[in-house]
């Protein structure tokens, strides 16, 4: 089967092929149809991720396909369910072995390219926002970096619970985005002060942030007393300073969260989540935003949509059936 890999920190994502596996106890055999790609793929690559997995390694952290088989004595989705998938890593292969417990069957009128782009980002954002901070109908949630892959959903996910959401973005066309995705105001992050521009808003509740560096620094000094400041990510490259002198002042709650770690001692918190945010789905609550959706072949292209910040919510490649 066609495979990407890794096979130094730093290097390419490079083509090669393998052997099929095989399902063992506990496993399902899965088909893979599309490939969500998220910039923890290209940290991960680089060694900067929290997770180093040792080389050579196949990336891809969420999928969705069609089960295949199961392994021997396991009860799990029958052959031909269709299902998504968490792996953390592993995706990028044409056929996966999968843990029957990490498989969720997709809503029937859930496309692939959706349910690949779902865990992820909806996952982190619901968790986030839910889970965390508590947030709360009538609170103000800015969120920075808010036409990315979990940017994106945090701007749908607050609407939904009645937060409202102030969208920060780079551009009128990605604020377009978010707008559409349910926030109320938009920020261009290159507005020359942005720290004026976020204390203009009167007060903020919570802040979501997937960037870091000065733009999370700006939004921590507007949050109001009590306020909660979401550590996500930090696709700007650089690590917001928080100095501990503020939170006690403002008595300010900073609250990291990886998503992904959850697997390792709360896996049943993430599964009631996604199920969740499935069930909102198919009641047409939730309109995940693919951007692109190429080809597995073109994986490179895809992942530099990514790294050059051209996409918009989620970049997924996708297989023939």
């Amino acid at each position: 089967m066609r495979i990407w890999q890794v096979t130094e920190t730093g290097g390419p994502f490079t083509p090669a092929h393998a052997p099929e596996p095989l399902p063992g106890p506990g496993e399902a055999l899965v088909r893979v149809a599309a490939v969500g790609l998220n910039f923890a793929d290209l940290l991960m690559r680089d060694g900067k991720y929290q997770e180093r997995p040792p080389l050579p390694y196949i990336p891809g952290m969420e999928m969705a396909g069609t089960v295949l088989s199961l392994g021997p004595g396991t009860e799990g989705p029958a052959p031909g369910t269709r299902v998504m998938a968490y792996l953390g890593r592993g995706a990028l292969a044409e056929v996966v072995a999968v843990p029957v417990a990490r498989l969720l069957p997709l809503p029937d009128a859930m496309p692939f390219d959706h349910a690949a782009a779902f865990p992820v980002a909806y996952g982190t954002s619901h968790l986030a926002l839910d889970h965390k901070a508590r947030l709360q109908p009538g609170e103000t949630l800015l969120v920075l970096g808010a036409a990315g892959g979990v940017g994106l959903t945090a701007v749908e996910i607050g609407h939904r619970m009645g937060a409202r959401v102030v969208a920060c973005a780079r551009g009128e066309a990605k604020l377009q985005v978010a707008r559409a995705a349910g926030a109320d105001m938009a920020i261009d992050s290159e507005t020359p002060d942005l720290k004026a521009a976020f204390k203009a808003l009167g007060g903020v509740d919570v802040v979501y942030d997937a960037l870091g560096g000065a733009a999370g620094e700006a939004a921590l000094s507007a949050l109001r007393p009590e306020g909660r400041f979401l550590a996500i990510g930090f696709a700007s490259g650089e690590v917001p300073q928080i100095r501990a002198n503020h939170l006690l002042v403002k008595n300010l709650t900073v609250i990291g969260l990886w998503w992904g770690g959850y697997l390792n001692f709360a896996p049943a918190v993430l599964d009631d989540s996604l199920r969740q945010l499935l069930g909102w789905y198919a009641e047409g609550g939730l309109r995940p935003h693919v951007s692109h959706a190429l080809p597995f072949a073109d994986l490179p292209l895809a992942l530099d949509l990514l790294r050059d910040r051209k996409s918009t919510g989620k970049v997924v490649v996708t297989l023939p059936p």
